[in-house]
């Protein structure tokens, strides 16, 4: 893993290796098969933080897939804004499906909650979220995600799609604000 690194005004600090990322990946995804068997499931990935956590994660799983997106924001600079703005809706049908949302992190829980309504509202077999990490810390809402890769500290990180205004998404590892 490499050094510190800089982000425009912010200096962060290595957190997650990527071995360990790919790793845990692996066991989320043989956790998700073994769920659902031979079941097909609809991923949606909500974008753009998610997108490396999804292709790795879709790399891992065997069987019949499908995969969709949807694009929303809750983020300005290191604060949520307490609001989610729907920036591209899903245009895929979901009904009678098994759904499992695809995050890059869930902190205030804010943003799976609205996708998980949302969907709900379609009537699908079921909804189920996965995220990367995991900020029980923050969390708000009424239930945790079913799977997720690490369970970190209410502490900013960017790297592997996680950005800091739109930077950062290309590192292969996750790095820490530092203090």
């Amino acid at each position: 893993m490499t050094r510190e690194i800089r982000l425009i005004d912010k200096t962060f600090v290595p957190y997650l290796r990527e071995d360990q990322l790919l790793k845990r990946i692996g066991e989320i995804a043989a956790q998700i098969r073994s769920d659902y068997g031979s079941e097909k499931v609809l991923f949606l990935s909500v974008l753009n933080g998610a997108f490396m956590f999804t292709s790795d994660l879709m790399k891992c799983l065997d069987g019949d897939v499908e995969l969709s997106f949807i694009k929303l924001s809750s983020y300005e600079g290191l604060e949520s804004t307490g609001k989610v703005y729907e920036l591209i809706g899903l245009n895929q049908n979901v009904q009678g499906k098994h759904i499992v949302v695809i995050e890059d992190i869930v902190d205030t829980g804010l943003t799976v909650e609205r996708v998980s309504n949302m969907l709900k509202l379609q009537n699908p077999l079921s909804v189920e979220v996965c995220t990367l990490l995991y900020k029980p810390e923050a969390f708000k809402g009424d239930e945790a995600p079913k799977y997720y890769g690490f369970e970190i500290p209410n502490k900013f990180v960017v790297g592997y799609g996680l950005d800091y205004n739109e930077l950062g998404r290309n590192l292969k590892e996750i790095y820490q604000l530092k203090e």
